[in-house]
């Protein structure tokens, strides 16, 4: 049985699998996937490591592979979007998103851009910030710490979500991350999860890429119907 070689955003962990269970279902083909910050994995297949599809939390991955020739096609089938994580017992009644990422006392954390496309989608909503109260983007740029999703970042244990790991052994109050998080977030006692509203919020668009013909069955599957259920049911759009 033919077994395709998969790279995919991390934040496709939690839905990956049975994607690829219903996928394998119908067409027969199994699948492995490596998991890890969509920037990284980018490079990763350009310094030549083999690869049927690559699955990535931007467009712009995806893109330059096929720019290069490396990648055969490219497609979007998800969508995300952002959303802020606090400790809870810091929040105030008076509080609101903005007003928590501009307290001088609480920290900041982010995935780290260039690497990570959730870096990336953060400091997009930085600029929107900016745009609409100036000197407050450019602040939180520099009170940010990027603190997963780098070369160097903090080692994540199996399983574990960035925001609720990294508020809980103290490395920072707050976080911005994925909103497809958020259903699993909100289950912990100790976090308080703050929607960030639009014009603010950045629509994260996920790709795939192919580099074999083998993997044209797989994208072909993750526009599908069933796939779509099951993205949505995990939080994605």
């Amino acid at each position: 049985m033919t077994t395709l070689r998969l790279l995919a955003a991390g934040s496709l962990r939690s839905v990956w699998p049975p994607l690829m269970a219903a996928f394998s279902a119908q067409s027969g083909l199994r699948t492995e996937t490596d998991f890890g910050p969509a920037g990284l994995l980018r490079q990763r297949i350009e310094q030549g490591e083999n690869c049927d599809l690559f699955a990535s939390a931007n467009l712009q991955h995806p893109a330059k592979l096929v720019q290069q020739r490396i990648a055969m096609n490219m497609g979007r089938f998800a969508a995300n979007a952002l959303c802020l994580t606090v400790k809870r017992d810091v929040v105030t009644n008076s509080d609101n998103w903005l007003s928590l990422l501009l307290r001088d006392d609480l920290r900041l954390a982010t995935s780290t851009p260039l690497c990570d496309p959730s870096g990336d989608y953060t400091w997009q909503l930085f600029n929107n910030i900016e745009l609409a109260h100036p000197g407050c983007g450019e602040k939180l740029k520099q009170k940010a710490r990027t603190l997963v999703g780098g070369p160097d970042s903090l080692p994540l244990p199996a399983g574990e979500l960035a925001a609720r790991w990294l508020i809980d052994h103290q490395h920072t109050e707050m976080f911005i991350g994925y909103a497809s998080y958020a259903p699993r977030l909100v289950c912990h006692s100790q976090l308080q999860v703050f929607a960030i509203p639009d014009p603010f919020n950045v629509q994260a668009e996920y790709g795939w890429a192919t580099l074999t013909p083998a993997a044209e069955p797989l994208a072909t599957f993750l526009h599908s119907a069933s796939a779509q259920t099951l993205l949505k049911q995990h939080g994605f759009t």
